[in-house]
């Protein structure tokens, strides 16, 4: 009767713990050779590390990210339930020049896969900071976006950092910017075509 009675506790941890990978056999090693402390190993212990997992932090550590940061991305994907793979993305990012605390908050909103391509692609167009804050802001918000090729398209016809950002904010979809592009090109394509007609022979 004692065991019936703690049956569904004794089911309910046995399901808990199946869902819960462990990895014991991790070697941390590699992490004390980039130069780790042993304090943020010990944090990376706690959340049960696997030797891939590792492999990443290491290379977040070579492209030079603090202690903190390799940790609490690791922290994030937890939180998500899926193991850290993101170095890549992180790396790119900073190698685009964008500081830990925003590749950071990327990573605690789970879009550090989803938004690097898109991020990268902003600080080739030449967008200033402010305006490429705003548009990467409302990718972590999970509001309506247009897509960085988008925004350079719109770009090369004419339109300002100031217009472009206006129709995103008015909630521009990539639909709506292509029908716009076109319309633009067209209009380009017909001014330019009335100006050559209209030169004088020589």
């Amino acid at each position: 009767m004692e065991i019936r009675r703690h049956l569904p506790f004794l089911l309910l941890s046995l399901a808990s713990l199946a869902g819960c990978k462990s990895h014991p056999l991790t070697d941390y090693r590699p992490l004390d050779k980039a130069g780790m402390w042993s304090s943020n190993m010990e944090e990376l212990k706690k959340l049960n590390t696997s030797d891939v997992e590792v492999a990443q932090v290491v290379r977040l550590k070579q492209a030079g990210f603090s202690d903190d940061t390799c940790v609490a991305l690791v922290a994030a994907a937890r939180q998500y339930g899926h193991p850290f793979n993101s170095a890549e993305s992180a790396v790119s990012l900073v190698g685009a020049g964008y500081q830990e605390s925003q590749i950071l908050d990327f990573g605690r909103s789970d879009r550090l896969d989803s938004i690097s391509s898109d991020a990268v692609m902003l600080r080739l167009i030449g967008l200033s900071d402010a305006t490429t804050q705003v548009i990467l802001q409302r990718h972590v918000d999970n509001q309506p976006v247009l897509s960085s090729s988008e925004i350079a398209r719109l770009k090369n016809t004419g339109l300002t950092e100031r217009q472009i950002l206006d129709r995103i904010n008015q909630g521009m979809t990539d639909e709506q910017a292509e029908k716009e592009i076109a319309s633009r090109n067209r209009a380009r394509n017909q001014t330019g075509f009335v100006r050559v007609q209209g030169r004088t022979p020589r």
